[in-house]
């Protein structure tokens, strides 16, 4: 038995490495690409001990270039989901004694083989599978999914460092307990970061897991996962299935030992999710967690005193990063009419410098979009804007599948705020501007405010400190993130804690303690020294 209190010390964020011309890196990844794209990965499910094939294979193709397979996943169904649950809950008893220093040097050794061995397998499955250039690879499928890890085992140490007080003749103690039961993880294709914490962060808390990624995320995850089992983690405590929506609905949320749900994706997706729990609330053990991150409609709001030049650049970056693929994109942005022309002008020019294609050439900053389904969908949008009076495409808007889901970059105007693509969720490389008169700034605010049902993120850009202040306070709703002066994109953990409320999810802030508390059920014990013998108070004696 090991006895000892045991120190993490805040974590420094994991440096983002250049990747520039003749770098070490560049060549290291550079190989990787070319020996991932050689080989045919044959890409199981992990259910407990076993590699699960069930030989109903789906190709995995990069985005950027459809005619090329990288591999097969093994297709489940709703037997290797209940398979999962009974892997998970067998291993929990394990999982949840295991001593707090053992479950935590797990994932802080995954955080060290993703920074070091498996840094450029990390970023050349997230490039080749989720088709992101370089720069997006390397903060997110390295920086970020280590600085999760590592952050996270500072943060629930931190936890179980608050105790209660005492009184005379006792002793109080708080004890963190995981939750009873198995937590779901449904993880988005956008960002492999998100996509490994969503189980790790509810598994690093003691809690068993059932993980289902995207499909269109599990060339990545599956290498997570790989890595994670290296490092140590036991087996059962997350279980990685590839099975479709309804069947692990039907299994998982019909289940006496779901305890909880850890979700990025859509609203609707969530909100049915939500619904499904309530229909089934009687069947539980104990009320179960649902933590959200869904949709945004994010914006980027220019007052008159902004420099037109970090206008733009923020819009660029923001909105056309990842193919604006990011749930803090920036889609529609209020520019004052006094630097609109200006704005315009460098938007314009900028997209026009982008260039786009394939995530072997560094050179590309835009790449693919995720898939065909995105691709028909902004592409619809798109289309309709062009045949719109009220709309104007000021920039981009072609589209080209034959080879890849490549949609050029789009910037469209509208003459009314209230314009379709001002207030729907597009998730593509389209943003959307109304230009406002210059003096009715405070108006505007409360058009941002009221338009969308989305508030994830959002930015203010000014030199007046006033405009600052006020667009601070009336937008104190609007965004669970917002920014100053800057892209409304790019939280850091342990920096920027992200997540939005109203539509946009439960805004319990990965990547700090407030979502930890979500995978806790406390317990306190209170022990009394010297109990007493008689029931009698003194306030019972009258002499």
């Amino acid at each position: 038995m090991s006895s000892g209190y045991f120190c993490y010390p805040l974590p420094a964020n994991e440096p983002v490495l250049n990747y520039g011309p003749g770098s070490p890196e560049k060549k290291l990844l550079k190989k990787t690409l070319v020996k991932l794209k050689k080989e045919t990965a044959d890409i199981p499910m992990y259910i407990g001990s076993k590699e699960v094939r069930t030989g109903k294979k789906v190709a995995i193709r990069p985005p950027h270039e459809i005619s090329h397979v990288l591999g097969y996943f093994h297709e489940g169904n709703e037997k290797h989901v209940q398979q999962a649950i009974n892997a998970a809950l067998a291993a929990r008893t394990a999982w949840t004694g295991m001593s707090w220093e053992n479950r935590a040097n797990i994932f802080l050794k995954a955080a060290e083989l993703i920074a070091t061995r498996y840094r450029s397998y990390m970023n050349g499955t997230t490039m080749l599978g989720q088709s992101k250039n370089v720069y997006q690879a390397e903060i997110d499928a390295a920086c970020e999914l280590v600085d999760f890890l590592r952050f996270n085992v500072y943060y629930l140490n931190e936890i179980y460092k608050q105790q209660p007080q005492h009184s005379a003749g006792t002793h109080n103690r708080m004890e963190w307990r995981a939750l009873e039961g198995f937590v779901l993880a449904i993880t988005p294709f956008n960002f492999t970061a998100i996509s490994g914490n969503l189980p790790a962060s509810a598994a690093i808390c003691g809690n068993v897991v059932v993980w289902k990624p995207a499909y269109s995320q599990i060339f990545a995850a599956q290498m997570f996962m790989r890595i994670l089992k290296e490092a140590g983690l036991p087996d059962g405590v997350i279980n990685l299935i590839y099975v479709d929506g309804p069947a692990l609905g039907k299994i998982c949320f019909a289940h006496p030992d779901f305890s909880g749900i850890h979700f990025t994706g859509s609203t609707a997706v969530f909100n049915n999710i939500w619904k499904t729990i309530g229909d089934h609330i009687q069947t539980y053990k104990s009320y179960p967690r649902i933590v959200g991150e869904t949709g945004g409609k994010d914006f980027v709001i220019a007052h008159k005193s902004a420099d037109p030049d970090i206008v733009a650049t923020a819009l660029l970056r923001g909105a056309f990063e990842y193919q604006g693929q990011k749930c803090s994109a920036a889609s529609r942005a209020y520019i004052p009419d006094n630097i609109a022309g200006e704005v315009k002008k460098k938007l314009t020019e900028g997209i026009k410098r982008f260039k786009m294609g394939t995530v072997e050439d560094f050179s590309n900053f835009i790449n693919a979009v995720i898939d065909e389904k995105a691709f028909h969908k902004i592409k619809g949008y798109i289309d309709k804007a062009k045949k719109d009076k009220n709309a104007k495409v000021l920039a981009g808007g072609k589209c080209d599948n034959s080879r890849g889901y490549f949609i050029q970059p789009t910037v469209i105007e509208v003459t009314d705020p209230d314009h379709v693509t001002m207030c729907e969720e597009i998730f593509g490389p389209v943003l959307s501007i109304y230009v406002y008169e210059a003096e009715k700034f405070e108006d505007i605010l409360q058009r941002v405010d009221e338009t969308s049902p989305y508030g994830l993120t959002g930015s203010i850009i000014a030199r007046e400190r006033r405009a600052i202040a006020l667009a601070t306070d009336r937008l104190r709703y609007a965004a669970g993130n917002f920014y100053i002066n800057d892209k409304p994109t790019g939280a850091v953990v342990g920096q920027q804690p992200f997540g939005g409320a109203r539509g946009s999810g439960t805004n319990d802030k990965a990547g700090s303690m407030l979502n930890l508390y979500r995978w806790l059920s406390a317990r306190t014990i209170k022990e009394t020294y010297t109990p007493p013998t008689d029931y009698s108070y003194p306030f019972l004696s009258e002499k």
